[in-house]
Parts: structure tokens; C-alpha cells; sequence
């Protein structure tokens, strides 16, 4: 049996509500950590939970002040949080432009998958270089990665997600803090599970293991990246999509 060092561990989880999230605070909990979900949603769950906007450099701060008074330490941050606003960048029919990706709709994306990132980055930073250790671990996608068809937004910050990953290595690792990204691929998560039963379909059949992913999947991943067990993993970049990259 691995022994992951976990147990009595401080982790917060953002976006951690429901959906991949939800899985991962809830794992985390499993190990026997203190577990506190910060999110816009509220959540019924057994763990501490606190409304945090990841937008909201105020409430971020205050998050995590709150969690230092708690428990006096950070030892592991999911930066989990992220939405979708899907639409092409231009469309075009008939030889006329229909419509574009506004800029609200991209900026808000950019504000919560990449700015809320940074700004939780940023304030749980400051606690694990004080302690010298900590793990930062990144929500990316697979197509941060490849790319994908009507989500401009989505990829830009999923893609930019991956260079900071890389950047806080870089500066953060003399510190003791490890800081490492999840590419998931397509996971079964009650959003995507209320799609058309053909869209599943074609999911499942780009994916090499013919079947999605469960949040489950997704969450041992992160558990796995913050035990002793990855100890010496640093500035990756960790693919968990059934081998879709491959398929691409």
C-alpha cells in the first residue's frame, strides 16, 4: 500500500461544489484531510465551505486569511474553479458574418478559468513559502493542449494555465512547494452528462478506452500528485482523458 502523507494535511479546493471538484474535496477527505471548498455555489457537503468569487482578489484573500486562522496552514491548493461560454470567434454563413465571440463572453472566461488561478495562486503562495512546503496543483484540459472548435476563450485559458504551471516551478520549487497541472479529457460530470445521448456518443468513441472519465478519475489523479508518492514530480503536465491526446 502507498502511503500518501496526507493525513491531517490543510487542502483547499476551488470550484469544489460539485462535478470534479466535489470529487476531489471529497477524496481529499477520504485521506483524511481538512478539506475547505471555496465557491460561488453553496455546498452541503461535510467539509469547511466558504463563498469565494476566485475573481474577487478580496474575497480570495479573506478565504484563505480565514483558513490560516482555522487550521494555520496550507498544505495543498486545487485550483479546480472554472465555466464555459462557448462560441466561435466568427461565424460566418451564406457569405455574411452572423455573429462573434463578444468580448464579455471571453473576458469572463479569462477572469475565472485564468485571473481566479492566478489570484488564489497568489495568496496561498505567500502561506506555503512562509511554511516552506506546498503543493499547487492546476485544472487544465486536453484542449489547453490541441485545441477546439468554438472555445477561443476556453483554450486561451486553459493553454495560459499550463505556462504559469510551468512559471511557478520555475520560481516556487526552491520554497519546497511543488507546483504541477491536470489536462482532464472528456469526464462525465452532471453538465456534460445532460447533453444529447449522440454527442456522448461521439465523446466515447474519440476517446482511445472507449468510455469517459468519471470526476473520480480526475480527483485520484490530484491526490496522487499532492502525496509522497509524486514527490519529485515538478512543473508537469499530467494527461487524464482515456488516451484522447493520442486519438487526436
Amino acid at each position: 500500500m502507498i502511503h500518501t502523507g496526507l493525513q491531517g494535511k490543510v487542502v483547499v479546493v476551488t470550484g469544489g461544489a460539485a462535478g470534479i471538484g466535489r470529487a476531489t474535496a471529497e477524496r481529499f477527505l477520504a485521506e483524511g484531510c481538512f478539506v475547505s471548498v471555496w465557491d460561488v455555489r453553496a455546498c452541503d457537503a461535510a467539509y469547511d465551505y466558504q463563498r469565494v468569487d476566485v475573481t474577487d482578489t478580496a474575497s480570495v484573500q479573506a478565504a484563505a486569511d480565514a483558513v490560516i486562522a482555522r487550521w494555520g496552514r496550507i498544505d495543498v491548493l486545487v485550483n479546480n474553479a472554472g465555466i464555459l461560454r462557448d462560441g466561435q470567434l466568427v461565424k460566418y454563413k451564406d457569405g455574411a458574418v452572423i455573429g462573434t465571440m463578444d468580448d464579455a463572453t471571453f473576458d469572463s472566461v479569462i477572469a475565472v478559468n485564468l485571473r481566479g488561478v492566478f489570484a488564489c495562486t497568489r495568496a496561498v503562495a505567500q502561506v506555503m513559502i512562509a511554511q516552506k512546503s506546498g503543493v499547487i496543483l492546476n485544472a487544465s484540459s486536453v484542449v489547453g493542449l490541441y485545441g477546439n472548435f468554438g472555445q477561443t476563450n476556453y483554450v486561451a485559458s486553459k493553454s495560459a494555465v499550463i505556462g504559469m504551471t510551468k512559471t511557478w516551478a520555475r520560481e516556487l520549487g526552491r520554497y519546497g512547494i511543488r507546483v504541477n497541472a491536470v489536462t482532464p479529457g472528456f469526464i462525465a460530470t452532471e453538465m456534460v452528462q445532460a447533453m444529447p445521448a449522440q454527442v456522448l456518443d461521439g465523446m466515447k468513441q474519440h476517446t482511445p478506452l472507449g468510455r469517459m472519465g468519471q470526476p473520480e478519475d480526475i480527483a485520484n489523479a490530484y491526490v496522487w500528485l499532492a502525496s509522497d508518492a509524486a514527490s519529485f514530480v515538478h512543473g508537469a503536465v499530467i494527461p487524464v482523458d482515456g488516451g484522447i491526446v493520442v486519438g487526436t
